[in-house]
C-alpha cells in the first residue's frame, strides 16, 4: 500500500511538473526575482531593504518548493541529476541559500541570486535552443578567433613599426597597436586615426581599409554563418523531438521510405525462396 501510495503522488508531482500553469508561474517568479535583486542596486531601496528581503526569502523558498517538485516527479533520484539544465537549476537553488547576512559569503550569495536569471534558459524551450547553439558553436569560432588574433597581430606589429613616431599613444607596442586595431574594427572614430598617419604615410589608407575588409566583412560573415548553421542544426532537433515542422516531416518520410525498403526487401527474399522451392 505504502508502495502505491508513494507512487500514485509521485504522478501527482510528474503532472504538475509538466502542468503549463506551473512552468508559467515558475518563469514568472523568476522574472520576479530579477526585480527585486534590481530593485537592490537603487538607492531609494534602502527604505523598503526589510520588504524586498522578506520577499527574496519568499522567492528562495519558492524555488526550493520547486525544485523538490521536480525531483520527485522523477521515477529514480539520481534520473533527476541526467539532464545538465537540471543540475543548473539544482545550483543556483542551493547557492541562494547561502546567507546574505554573512560579510564573507555576501558577495557570493548576492551573485548567485543574479544567476536566478539565468533560469529562465532552463524553463524556456526556446531559449535552451539558442544556449545549446551557442555553446556548439564556441568551438567552430574559437578557430576563427585564433585566425583573427594572427591577423590583428599581423597588423598590430606593422602599425607598431610604421605609426609609433607618429602617436605613441595608439602605436607604441604590439599590444597597444592590436587594441588601436580593436577600436578600428569597431568602427569607433577610426577615420580620425587614419587621418593622422595619412600626413605622414599617404599610402597608409591601404592599411586601414585591408584590415577593415578583414575583421568586418570576412571574419564577422564567418562567425554569423557559423552560428547560422548551427542554429538550423538545433532548430531541426528541436522541431523533431518536439514532433512540429519541416524537420519533422522529413523525418517521419524518411523513416517510412526506410519501412518500405526493408519491405521490399522482405517481399524479394520471400519471391526468392518461393522461386528456388518452386523452380520452373
Amino acid at each position: 500500500m505504502e508502495r502505491a501510495d508513494f507512487r500514485l503522488w509521485q504522478d501527482k508531482f510528474e503532472r504538475l511538473r509538466s502542468n503549463k500553469i506551473f512552468e508559467t508561474i515558475v518563469i514568472a517568479i523568476i522574472l520576479f526575482s530579477a526585480l527585486v535583486i534590481g530593485a537592490k542596486t537603487y538607492d531609494e531601496a534602502v527604505a523598503y531593504s526589510g520588504l524586498i528581503d522578506v520577499l527574496d526569502y519568499a522567492v528562495t523558498l519558492f524555488f526550493i518548493v520547486e525544485i523538490t517538485i521536480r525531483i520527485a516527479a522523477e521515477r529514480r533520484f539520481r534520473d533527476f541529476f541526467k539532464n545538465g539544465w537540471n543540475i543548473f537549476d539544482f545550483i543556483i537553488v542551493v547557492g541562494s541559500l547561502i546567507p546574505v547576512d554573512s560579510a564573507e559569503s555576501m558577495l557570493l550569495a548576492r551573485l548567485l541570486r543574479i544567476f536566478r536569471v539565468l533560469r529562465l534558459v532552463s524553463m524556456v524551450p526556446e531559449l535552451r535552443v539558442l544556449m545549446s547553439a551557442f555553446l556548439k558553436a564556441l568551438p567552430k569560432m574559437a578557430y576563427v578567433a585564433l585566425f583573427m588574433f594572427i591577423i590583428f597581430y599581423i597588423y598590430g606589429a606593422a602599425g607598431s613599426l610604421f605609426f609609433r613616431e607618429i602617436n605613441p599613444f595608439y602605436w607604441e607596442n604590439v599590444a597597444v597597436a592590436m587594441l588601436t586595431l580593436f577600436r578600428i574594427a569597431t568602427f569607433e572614430s577610426w577615420t580620425s586615426i587614419m587621418y593622422e598617419t595619412m600626413e605622414v604615410y599617404p599610402l597608409s589608407w591601404i592599411y586601414y581599409l585591408s584590415f577593415i575588409f578583414f575583421s568586418a566583412f570576412i571574419f564577422l560573415n564567418m562567425m554569423i554563418g557559423i552560428v547560422l548553421d548551427v542554429m538550423q542544426k538545433e532548430s531541426s532537433a528541436f522541431d523533431r523531438e518536439q514532433g512540429i515542422g519541416d524537420a519533422n516531416d522529413i523525418q517521419a518520410i524518411k523513416a517510412d521510405v526506410t519501412d518500405l525498403h526493408s519491405k521490399l526487401d522482405g517481399m524479394t527474399e520471400h519471391i526468392r525462396q518461393l522461386t528456388e522451392r518452386h523452380p520452373k
